[in-house]
């Protein structure tokens, strides 16, 4: 059996969580770890229960998604914890306001929930593997957003989010923020594609950020990347 990805099902429908019980429960590499139904459940069932991904709804009476992401991983990292798990909203609105929220947040995904469960699973895998992912309409809306609302009217030098980047590592985040995935950007810069992975490993941690969307903010908003890009 291969290894095991444990995920949490948070949402205040039981009838949506045990449909993606049975899609999770299905796959070989998967488990359903719990179930909760409000964002307060959510925060004693992570705290207590081994796992790698929780997908959870945005909108739920009480504490709401946003809000038990924020507690979630404030507590993952006041606690110290090595491999914190990673957070995919599931949502029936396409709303600006909430993708960039749970980004905010510090969630890695942002799925509809009408997405076909292969998507679903894919989405479950990538994000386990350090990764992010993001709705495709929710990416370019996002990209939008975040060219139309500059910081600064051009590259800024003295970013202190860019002053520890190598000239080669601030090549490899504008080709993440243009959306290029390794392959390609190895392709481009003529780089091995281990080589590729160890600068995207590099950036993300001097950057602060969890994963790749989070840099492509970073990336317009201190101006190294523009709209044009």
């Amino acid at each position: 059996m291969p290894e095991q990805i444990r995920v949490v099902l948070v949402d205040d429908q039981q009838l949506v969580r045990a449909g993606l019980a049975m899609v999770i429960d299905a796959q070989p590499d998967m488990t359903v770890a719990g179930q909760a139904g409000s964002g307060a459940e959510a925060i004693a069932l992570v705290a207590a229960t081994p796992c790698d991904i929780v997908l959870m709804d945005v909108r739920m009476p009480g504490m709401d998604g946003l809000e038990a992401t924020r507690r979630i991983l404030e507590a993952a990292d006041a606690g110290g914890a090595a491999s914190p798990p990673r957070l995919v909203m599931l949502t029936t609105y396409d709303l600006d306001e909430y993708l960039l929220s749970a980004i905010s947040a510090g969630a890695s995904g942002f799925l509809l929930k009408n997405a076909p469960p292969a998507d679903l699973l894919a989405a479950i895998r990538t994000v386990h593997t350090g990764d992010a992912v993001i709705a495709p309409s929710a990416t370019r809306r996002l990209l939008a957003h975040v060219a139309a609302n500059p910081s600064a009217p051009g590259p800024d030098p003295v970013d202190p989010r860019l002053a520890t980047l190598t000239d080669r590592e601030r090549e490899v985040l504008e080709l993440i923020a243009r959306g290029l995935s390794n392959a390609e950007i190895s392709s481009s810069l003529y780089l091995s594609e281990t080589t590729v992975k160890t600068h995207v490993r590099r950036v993300l941690a001097k950057l602060g950020v969890r994963d790749r969307v989070q840099a492509v903010v970073v990336a317009y908003e201190s101006g190294l990347a523009r709209g044009g890009a």
